[in-house]
């Protein structure tokens, strides 16, 4: 597992699968831990955790005293209607974070979809953003209701 790493703003935006997706969780724990985070998002369900034995993700990273927040986004959806309502401040503590690791299961769509808007939203021209994005991470953003979703329509 590697992360694709971004200069946003004053910090780092990482992207990454999900530690554990390929069957080696404690070595995809050592990547992340190694990118030095100080805020994990983790945007994968709470089933898909506990489906590659990453249930345990909160646990082991505050042991390693990595901040940790929880946005669960279905596979290939958009922020659910709770979420979207908290936005605004959700958003704020994100950006205000001098390393966020950003991950779902595949470190694509969801992920994709959250980061571009964090970029445009410190300030990015929404297409540039996303070249910058697709650049260190190709499969970015995989549907077109992420893709509206993260240029804030």
């Amino acid at each position: 597992m590697q992360v694709a790493e971004i200069a946003v703003a004053v910090g780092a935006l990482g992207l990454c699968p999900m530690p554990g997706r390929t069957g080696d969780y404690a070595g995809d724990l050592a990547v992340v831990l190694g990118w030095r985070p100080s805020l994990v998002l983790t945007l994968a369900e709470t089933g898909e955790l506990a489906a590659r034995g990453a249930a345990g993700l909160p646990a082991d990273l505050a042991a390693a005293g990595v901040g940790w927040l929880h946005l669960p986004i279905p596979d290939f959806g958009t922020p659910p209607a709770a979420l979207r309502a908290v936005w605004p401040e959700t958003s704020a503590q994100l950006r205000g974070s001098p390393r966020l690791l950003v991950h779902c299961m595949g470190g694509c769509g969801r992920s994709g979809m959250i980061a571009l808007r964090l970029m445009i939203e410190a300030g990015e021209a929404p297409e540039p953003a996303l070249t910058r994005l697709r650049d260190a991470r190709p499969c970015a953003v995989e549907t077109k209701a992420q893709m509206r979703w993260a240029f804030g329509a």
